[in-house]
């Protein structure tokens, strides 16, 4: 049970680096630069915090 927690602590922690990382990504120079000649954002960003909400939902679940 106490490893369940453990695990769930975690993928919160990487969840919460994963999304600010995705976001950082989204709102960087050369981002705003292509959305703004193309239109589309980075799809590596969009991975980025969908993989990060996933971890955070996942770790808590295991922490409850």
């Amino acid at each position: 049970m106490k490893n369940d927690k453990i695990i769930g602590i975690g993928l919160i922690i990487i969840g919460a680096g994963l999304a600010f990382w995705g976001y950082d990504i989204y709102e960087s120079a050369g981002s705003k630069i292509g959305r703004a000649l193309t239109g589309e954002a980075p799809m590596k960003a969009y991975a980025l915090m969908a993989g990060g909400v996933i971890a955070i939902i996942l770790g808590a679940l295991k922490v409850k």
